[in-house]
């Protein structure tokens, strides 16, 4: 986590002195697009079976949804224009999500506060 977010800071990005040890950082850049770091704890603690991908980038882009009924919606139009990914649930940190892959592979999360 430390060296990257080293190289983030690098390029303008700004963190919490203490993100270096945490297993999940993000920030909020302008107009509010969200860029999040997770741990490979953190990603097998919601999925046990994920493998780190070979010649992929290991990022992930989020977006944020107002409600879960939003992330169901857009999860359900993504994948029936063929797009895979991990069907919605409600994850233990209080929000609806999703994960669906872009043309390229990379996963993109879907997200909302739990009601």
């Amino acid at each position: 986590m430390a060296a990257s977010l080293a190289f983030y800071r690098a390029l303008g990005l700004e963190f919490p002195a203490d993100a270096d040890a945490q297993p999940h950082v993000e920030t909020v850049l302008p107009g509010g697009l969200r860029l999040a770091w997770d741990t490979v704890d953190v990603i097998r603690g919601f999925d046990p079976d994920w493998t780190p991908p070979e010649g992929s980038a290991r990022v992930s882009l989020a977006f944020a949804f107002d409600s879960p009924a939003e992330v169901d919606a857009a999860y359900a139009e993504l994948a029936a224009a063929g797009h895979s990914g991990k069907e919605p649930w409600n994850a233990p940190w209080g929000q609806r999500y999703a994960i669906v892959h872009d043309p390229d592979g990379n996963g993109v999360d879907l997200f909302s506060p739990l009601e």
